[in-house]
């Protein structure tokens, strides 16, 4: 595969040029990430500002270093949010991925508590049932998009249960999620701004209304669940930014992770019952999916202190530093022919779901969403196949295909 054009890379290989939006990169970044690991595996990526990390054992490290924080503690938040922005700046203060040290501890504390294990799979027969119902209606149309037919509307329905509101509320849901999600797009304009804020006021309307139904109607779920009373209790802003964060982050990811990981299996034009024989289970299926082409590709850091990051290689305090998370899962120095898709690899950690404080908090009910739905899928649906090559939207940082044609006979 070719490279971008765009893609420069400096004599001395300590810096390169990338354009993110260029075409020839986000429909496959991969080669990209292999000529970084050939001949620049940290280096500075002009284009945004900041050093990019592609090698897997430095990102690793640097997931769980306490030394590099998502947000420098002194950089003012009219840098972080535009001042046309505040009903996005009012959800981002509060949100997980934005916070570090004792806050982030005590609100991710009160969400994990949703996410212990025999919680999340007392959810199984919902999500398979759901499943199973969105297949029979793809297998019956006989084509289609998969993800509006299948990888959408399942992850909404299962993120709609948990919170604890209607599952009508899912058109509502979906758009607000894009609209809001687009403000990490790079070079994003002032259009997408807008709608992300527009967005992120209803969103939080709806939220603030429905915490207010689940005090006077007794309503189970999440919801219900963060907005009741404790000895610490939280603020209606820090319960409407942990379920804005759960679905934009997790919905997200896994509607991405569910077309991503169809496009990788059936690459090679074969049916999902050929793609998937009786030696591949659906846990290793699932892994080397998230391995191949996982939807998070870089995730950033901030240095609160001067520091070495690799033999030679240092950041200065409130320097950026982006991880490459998608390319650390192809390094070919843990992986071995890291491009090829096989389930039967020796399965070694990726980082897909980060690692350290801010490892994906939703990371199990991901793979138990991701688990069903493929064996569903290859139970109801065998002679699923690809009707045309993928195609990826223009996002570098949420990779996920934005429309994947089937035949189901």
């Amino acid at each position: 595969m070719a490279l971008p054009t765009t893609f420069h890379l400096a004599a001395d290989r300590s810096s390169f040029r990338l354009d993110p939006r260029d075409p020839t990169f986000f429909q496959n970044p991969y080669p990209t990430y292999a000529e970084l690991h050939r001949r620049a595996p940290i280096a500075f990526w002009d284009d945004a500002g900041c050093v990019a990390v592609a090698s897997y054992p430095v990102v690793s490290a640097l997931l769980k270093d306490r030394r590099f924080v998502r947000v420098a503690p002194d950089r003012p938040e009219s840098e972080r949010f535009p001042p046309h922005m505040p009903a996005f700046a009012s959800l981002e203060r509060h949100s997980l991925l934005e916070l570090d040290g004792e806050r982030h501890a005590r609100l991710r504390s009160r969400l994990t508590r949703a996410f212990v294990t025999r919680a999340i799979e007392s959810m199984a027969p919902t999500i398979e049932d759901t499943a199973r119902d969105l297949a029979w209606r793809l297998r019956s149309q006989g084509d289609g998009d998969l993800v509006t037919l299948f990888a959408e509307p399942l992850p909404v329905a299962i993120i709609a249960d948990l919170i604890g509101v209607p599952r009508a509320a899912a058109p509502d849901l979906l758009q607000w999620s894009h609209d809001m999600v687009a403000m990490y797009r790079f070079g994003r304009t002032e259009v997408e701004e807008l709608a992300a804020e527009r967005s992120s006021r209803e969103f939080a309307t709806f939220l603030n209304d429905a915490i207010a139904a689940t005090r006077s109607t007794k309503r189970t779920g999440l919801l219900a669940t963060l907005a009741a009373s404790s000895d610490d209790p939280l603020s209606s802003d820090e319960v409407v930014s942990l379920v804005v964060l759960l679905l934009n982050a997790g919905h997200e990811a896994t509607v991405h992770q569910i077309g991503n990981g169809l496009a990788s299996l059936l690459s090679d034009g074969t049916q999902l019952a050929d793609a998937w024989n009786d030696t591949h289970d659906a846990e290793a299926i699932v892994e080397e999916m998230l391995r191949h082409d996982t939807p998070l590709h870089v995730f950033k850091r901030t240095a609160l202190v001067d520091a070495e990051i690799a033999n030679g290689v240092h950041i200065s305090r409130g320097q950026e530093i982006a991880l490459l998370l998608a390319a650390a899962n192809h390094d070919p120095n843990v992986f071995d022919d890291p491009e090829r898709f096989d389930p039967q690899r020796r399965q070694k950690p990726h980082v897909s779901f980060g690692a350290g404080p801010h490892f994906c908090i939703g990371a199990p009910l991901a793979r138990l969403e991701l688990q069903i739905a493929f064996r569903v899928l290859r139970e109801e649906v065998p002679s699923l196949r690809l009707a045309a090559p993928p195609l990826f939207r223009d996002s570098f940082h949420f990779r996920g295909v934005e429309r994947l044609p089937v035949r189901c006979g």
